[in-house]
């Protein structure tokens, strides 16, 4: 499922591509980051660990060498954060994901989820082998719920009043990780990149959604492309450095 970013509740760092309202980015190239869900028939992975997947291999994306300085793929990914940020989410199976896995890209690997990250490419310029797979399906459930998360442990929070496909869910917390990303310092980056970036994605109880919502934290705010209407707040990116909490469902 495809999402756009929208501007972060509080102060965004100084470089943050996260800026509120429109400007310059509305007129430049726009580019999207492909996002790749292995979905087999026999053992698809539980919804919980797809969200968290998909969260983590927006970071790992971030931060690979490959993105930054002189890496191969940082025009690419100074293009896509210069303009509006966007996300889509596929699904694939069996040969569909051997042709993705040749693509250049990451492949993040959860408790049973695998989540294929590739190099922002222009909106009308996917590869063929990502452009054929499908958008559509990603219906994933979790056979119980998921615990609370460990103390300490960053929590990408979603809103218990918006009904959302795994898919555009996934696309949605993988805003929610780079907003939190980019409310680091470099010093707490560093720490979460080295701890191999723990995090947990959970749903909000009603009552502690609405103090997040007044807790200064950066929010995902839909731009309305699929599923629903433009303007909610889907995602609380939540940190201990930036003051997110571990409460919630």
């Amino acid at each position: 499922m495809s999402s756009e970013e929208q501007q972060p509740q509080g102060g965004a760092a100084q470089d943050s591509p996260f800026r509120d309202g429109a400007d310059e980015r509305d007129e430049r190239a726009q580019y999207v980051l492909p996002m790749v869900v292995s979905l087999e028939r026999a053992a698809p992975p539980a919804r919980t660990d797809a969200l968290e997947t998909a969260a983590r291999a927006v970071l790992v994306m971030l931060c690979d060498p490959r993105s930054t300085g002189d890496g191969e793929w940082a025009g690419a990914m100074r293009a896509w954060q210069d303009a509006r940020i966007r996300k889509v989410v596929r699904r694939a199976r069996g040969a569909e994901w051997r042709r993705a896995e040749a693509l250049p890209g990451i492949t993040v690997e959860g408790a049973a989820a695998r989540v294929r990250v590739f190099p922002p490419v222009p909106l009308d310029g996917w590869p063929k082998d990502l452009a054929r797979l499908q958008v559509s399906g990603t219906e994933l459930d979790d056979p119980a719920p998921p615990p609370p998360p460990p103390p300490g442990t960053p929590v990408l929070w979603v809103n218990p009043h918006v009904d959302m496909s795994a898919g555009k869910t996934m696309a949605q917390v993988g805003h929610a990780a780079q907003l939190a990303w980019w409310e680091l310092d470099d010093g707490a980056r560093a720490a979460w990149r080295d701890a191999g970036f723990p995090l947990a994605v959970r749903t909000a109880d009603p009552e502690h959604w609405a103090k997040l919502l007044v807790g200064g934290v950066p929010v995902v705010r839909d731009a309305g492309f699929t599923e629903i209407a433009p303007g909610p707040t889907v995602a609380v990116a939540g940190h201990t450095a930036i003051g997110g909490t571990a409460h919630g469902r």
